[in-house]
């Protein structure tokens, strides 16, 4: 599959889709808090798609799975990495949470994901979360035509790994448009000048998996029975994650799922879009 460079009319649908996306995870933030389930969680973002005029990606996506996913979202708690189904178990207090949103919007998907901190989380597990927000900014600010997609791992590696965390090797960020996975595969780590150059019209995903402890993950046997999707640390570490849609523009980078909700932008970076 080669890479999908968008025109402008493209660009302009996904500049919707993607803040759509990020709309829902706005409207999520207030209920989640102790005491709700994920599958409370999965049903509000149901119901909110409705009322926006989106579908969700991911019910019934199969990918490389044998599965269909069941759900309207992803939903990953402490030590699930990525995937996590939702379900009826409460969120309770200094759990760590990433909500993982995809939406379809006139046929071009939106694609993000936000941690949550429910309750008072420990130091650690917050410091986890806001060290992963940055890394996944540091990537973002290598983005520029010329750059390579390399740059953008290598980044999010060095600085992860500075502070101490490791980062998930299985699992990548990757093209999206009118398909919900597209070329290029975008690795969180890497070595600079490597890997595809980034040209104007690429759109893609940024979104670092990093475990406070060893990066190495395994495929969740609940009971003994595998739910096709569900990855968690294999050391049972914590693990956090954050996304973002981002825009390759004729002479930066453009952030696409961002709205009136999303958090703050770090200290080290000053716009959204250069």
């Amino acid at each position: 599959m080669s890479i999908t460079y968008k025109d402008a009319a493209g660009i302009e649908a996904m500049r919707v889709a993607c803040r759509l996306g990020s709309e829902v995870l706005d409207y999520l933030t207030p209920f989640i808090k102790p005491g709700i389930t994920t599958n409370d969680v999965d049903r509000l973002a149901a119901e909110y798609m409705v009322k926006q005029g989106t579908t969700s990606a991911t019910v019934g996506y199969m990918g490389a799975s044998s599965v269909p996913f069941p759900k309207s979202l992803c939903t990953s708690v402490n030590h699930v990495v990525c995937h996590g189904i939702p379900n009826d178990k409460p969120l309770k207090k200094g759990d760590i949470m990433n909500v993982d949103v995809t939406v379809i919007k006139d046929g071009w998907f939106g694609d993000n994901s936000r941690m949550f901190v429910i309750g008072d989380a420990s130091i650690a597990a917050k410091r986890l979360c806001s060290i992963t927000f940055e890394a996944m900014w540091h990537g973002i600010l290598q983005v520029r035509p010329g750059a390579h997609l390399g740059d953008v791992g290598h980044a999010i590696q060095k600085f992860a790994e500075g502070q101490g965390f490791s980062i998930v090797r299985e699992f990548c960020g990757h093209g999206v448009g009118q398909r919900f996975h597209e070329e290029p595969q975008v690795l969180h780590y890497g070595r600079p000048g490597t890997l595809e150059e980034l040209k104007p019209g690429m759109i893609f995903t940024i979104e670092p998996m990093i475990n406070a402890g060893k990066r190495d993950v395994k495929e969740d046997f609940k009971g003994g029975q595998y739910d096709g999707w569900t990855i968690v640390t294999r050391d049972h570490s914590l693990s956090a994650q954050w996304e973002h849609t981002v825009l390759v523009t004729e002479t930066g980078y453009e952030v696409l799922t961002l709205s009136e909700g999303s958090p703050p932008l770090p200290s080290f970076v000053t716009s959204t879009k250069t």
